[in-house]
């Protein structure tokens, strides 16, 4: 199933593809993607399973870089690129979400949004880091929703340090193992559908809180109309 669906992806979404086709400047190629995809309007790029594939590389020796510095420039490519998009969001508004029929960018985002970040609070920007898509306009609408720069600066950051290293040095410690490369096209579809774990617990936990809250609220109902109750028993 992963084989197949590994077929039906364009040679550009390939990650062994696309960095054997950039030879020498596998690395800047790289950074270039992880920008673009971090915030800049093109969401549809292979950022978790590239990242894992550089990692890979570096141990084959590849790519002739240290490890620790592919692992401080990709966090600073994804940590600009998700300043890119916040800016874009700021300095445009909510003239990005204009149109109801757009594929993306709907009106609609906007409230969602809002509501995304009242409900997780500032670490939803952490979650969207390993969500495809999500990850790309969620910068995009939280600068249209004017959050806070400082605030929005530090917990992107932080996924940018979970993120991109995180997944590279996850590549970089299995570039050793024959079976992954036999199978590294499944491996990389494996790693995209692990990396929506994340928002899948969340959004569990988020069910539980609220059904916790739902129920708080009828008890304190209930006591609020047993009170007056017993207080006219007691007359």
């Amino acid at each position: 199933m992963l084989v197949q669906l590994a077929m039906l992806m364009p040679d550009w979404m390939d990650p062994e593809f696309l960095l054997n086709w950039l030879g020498d400047w596998a690395l800047w190629g790289t950074l270039l993607v992880i920008f673009i995809e971090c915030g800049v309007l093109f969401p549809i790029l292979p950022g978790d399973s590239l990242l894992f594939a550089v990692g890979l590389f570096i141990a084959k020796g590849t790519i002739d870089v240290p490890l620790w510095l592919a692992c401080v420039l990709l966090t600073v490519a994804a940590f600009l690129g998700n300043v890119s998009g916040y800016y874009i969001g700021r300095v445009l508004g909510t003239s990005l979400f204009t149109n109801p029929n757009a594929k993306f960018l709907k009106p609609k985002y906007i409230v969602q949004t809002h509501e995304f970040f009242e409900r997780y609070g500032p670490r939803a920007l952490v979650l969207a880091r390993f969500v495809p898509i999500v990850r790309t306009f969620i910068t995009i609408v939280a600068g249209a929703g004017k959050m806070d720069p400082k605030k929005f600066f530090l917990w992107t950051g932080i996924g940018a340090v979970l993120w991109a290293p995180g997944i590279t040095l996850l590549g970089h410690a299995l570039g050793n193992v024959e079976f992954i490369h036999q199978h590294l096209e499944s491996a990389l579809i494996l790693l995209v559908l692990v990396s929506l774990i994340p928002m899948g617990v969340e959004i569990v936990l988020a069910r539980r809180r609220k059904k916790k809250a739902a129920g708080d609220g009828a008890s304190d109902g209930a006591a609020k109309h047993a009170a007056p109750k017993h207080a006219a028993t007691k007359d």
